[in-house]
């Protein structure tokens, strides 16, 4: 029986999806989409974003803060984005239904795909690193998919 692939963050797998159009490649998380075994998405272009972009962070709490409308997100412009990140989560969770993935490797310090940290804007709205979940990683873990950062490999 053929193994269930991972779920991964496509910057980890070196393709050029981050805000600001670069990818943070990790040789582990690329062979594995190499090898078949990893399906790479990028929940904020799933959700409509373009690349590059503007940064965005969490505000009024994380990610399962967002799905459940006591937080939003906004982008450094000021701009609501919080219907694009749920929509990218809830195209990755389609995914990995779809494919029947049970496991991710998402991106630490993302708003889409924290683990055990993301980026929260303060009350004078400067962005500061908090533990936390991102929205995508939210949403898979309510779901019942275990998801591990690239620094838990």
């Amino acid at each position: 029986m053929k193994e269930a692939p991972y779920i991964v963050s496509a910057c980890l797998a070196g393709v050029n999806c981050r805000h600001d159009g670069g990818n943070r490649l990790d040789r582990r998380v690329a062979r594995l989409v190499a090898e078949g075994r990893a399906i790479p998405v990028c929940p904020e272009q799933l959700g409509g974003r373009p690349t590059p972009r503007a940064a965005s962070n969490l505000a009024g709490g994380t990610g399962a803060d967002v799905l459940d409308g006591r937080a939003c997100v906004v982008d450094v412009t000021g701009r609501d984005v919080t219907a694009e990140f749920i929509r990218g989560a809830r195209e990755t969770l389609l995914i990995a239904r779809t494919a029947g993935a049970t496991r991710a490797i998402l991106k630490e310090n993302s708003p889409s795909c924290g683990v055990k940290r993301t980026y929260l804007l303060d009350a004078s709205g400067r962005p500061g690193r908090v533990e936390g979940q991102g929205v995508t990683t939210a949403l898979l873990s309510r779901e019942g998919v275990r998801v591990i950062s690239e620094d838990e490999l």
